[in-house]
């Protein structure tokens, strides 16, 4: 998920490819929600003292929380946590379940009195993580990140299955399974992300365009309208 700025840090966790984050809300009257934004990813958090895991997300997700709430997120990369979680991404497209939904009541339980009774719940989910891989995840899918780069590289579709040799039929259900949506929308949401790191770093929204591989600025415009649910300008505004 990509969270617009405000209260917001995060570190490369030391499971390869996963950030560890958190987010406080402001404090006082309640303010907006601020949207979190496709990225293909799934997230493990720790919220209202409670495991949930937040699936991949199609459009944005605008998060109620009470003022002054810490959320504390490990945030798999593309295509890695339906090896942790134990289901196809496809399974939690769009949705925020409680973990116990998926693992035995007991265990999560046991693991929630483990975070909760740390004061870096990040680390904890961390350690999580690395054990349940170690332990109990199968491997993820080899060839999700081959997929995510060249799909993120604006590659056609046809071309991805060739360079991992499988049917297009095949890659879509391969998609589904690590990443929650077709190779279609994959490349859509990667393209997303892509774009907003260089409108970040102060790149012009026409170069923008270019080098994220839109046709032009208008289409960048009505693909970050259609995937944020905002103008990119909002998107982008501090706080």
């Amino acid at each position: 998920m990509c969270a617009d700025t405000g209260g917001y840090r995060e570190r490369a966790a030391r499971l390869s490819g996963a950030v560890v984050w958190e987010k406080r809300a402001p404090g006082g009257v309640p303010a907006p929600p601020r949207r979190v934004l496709p990225d293909g990813c799934t997230d493990l958090l720790w919220m209202e003292d409670r495991l949930v895991v937040a699936g991949p997300d199609t459009r944005a997700h605008l998060p109620a929380t009470r003022p002054g709430e810490l959320v504390v997120g490990l945030r798999f990369a593309p295509g890695q946590g339906p090896a942790f979680f134990g289901v196809p991404a496809h399974a939690l497209r769009d949705q925020r379940v409680p973990l116990d939904v998926l693992w035995p009541r007991d265990q999560v339980e046991r693991l929630a009195g483990t975070v909760a009774g740390n004061g870096s719940p990040g680390r904890v989910l961390e350690e999580i993580a690395l054990r349940r891989f170690r332990e109990a995840a199968g491997p993820p899918d080899p060839a999700r990140e081959v997929i995510a780069a060249a799909l993120g590289r604006g590659r056609p579709v046809a071309e991805v299955a060739r360079t991992v040799g499988v049917g297009e039929r095949q890659l879509h259900r391969r998609c589904l399974e690590a990443f929650g949506y077709g190779p279609k929308t994959l490349a859509r949401v990667l393209r997303l992300v892509r774009a907003l790191e260089l409108a970040r770093g102060g790149l012009p929204y026409a170069d923008v365009a270019a080098r994220a591989g839109y046709a032009d600025q208008a289409h960048l415009a009505r693909e970050v309208k259609a995937l944020a649910g905002a103008p990119l300008g909002v998107i982008l505004a501090p706080g």
